[in-house]
């Protein structure tokens, strides 16, 4: 086999390798706090979430984006808002992009590798201060 059918056939399989690994992390997750949906979003990853562990708050409403820097978005439900954004593969089935913290309001950036059953979601400010949870289906 000659070199650019080979050169060809290694540009093909890793085309083929980034849908795959993306269809393995869309679904139905679990972040221990809440259920999130990753989809595909105009050609990268988010997650929105679906459903709260604990949906009120202690006056027994349901809990909203009280913490959102933008004013106008506070009186959103934490149900239904895009927690991952911008979600593009990074290589080693990582994808990198952006993450909302609904309990301080901001946005940091992030990081996600699927790990057997589990995805690994990392949140960081500054790329040295950095939160990771682990989610499970």
């Amino acid at each position: 086999m000659n070199n650019r059918i080979r050169i060809a056939l290694l540009l093909g399989s890793m085309a083929l390798a980034a849908p795959a690994a993306a269809q393995e992390v869309t679904g139905s997750w679990s972040t221990g706090k809440a259920r999130v949906r990753i989809a595909d979003c105009g050609g990268a990853l988010c997650a929105t979430v679906t459903a709260l562990n604990e949906p009120n708050d202690a006056d027994g409403k349901p809990k909203l984006d009280r913490n959102n820097a933008d004013a106008s978005k506070r009186t959103r439900r934490i149900v239904g808002i895009s927690i991952l954004s911008g979600m593009k593969p990074a290589g080693d089935g990582t994808w990198k992009g952006n993450i909302y913290n609904p309990e301080d309001g901001k946005t940091y950036s992030a990081s996600m590798t699927l790990q057997g059953a589990s995805l690994k979601v990392q949140g960081c400010a500054l790329s040295i201060i950095c939160k990771t949870q682990m989610w499970s289906r």
